[in-house]
């Protein structure tokens, strides 16, 4: 599984990124975490809004902080 974070690298998409780490590390997950930080690779995506969050090329969320619960559910 590989999850991407999307953003420039702002506090928000850190947390982001904080919060996918620990919904791993607790659902003891087997996924990659990666960081898309070029506004052209984002906008593949068809984010307009960071940061987001990805799932094997689906985004979950964009513009928003998901928690680490919701992030669980996910996957």
């Amino acid at each position: 599984m590989k999850i991407a974070i999307l953003g420039t690298g702002c506090s928000k998409c850190k947390m982001l990124e904080a919060n996918a780490r620990k919904a791993v590390e607790e659902k003891k997950a087997n996924a990659e975490i990666v960081k898309i930080t070029d506004i052209s690779d984002i906008i593949q995506y068809g984010v307009m809004s960071t940061p987001a969050l990805a799932i094997d090329g689906q985004v979950k969320c964009s513009g928003r902080i998901a928690s680490s619960e919701e992030i669980k559910t996910w996957l």
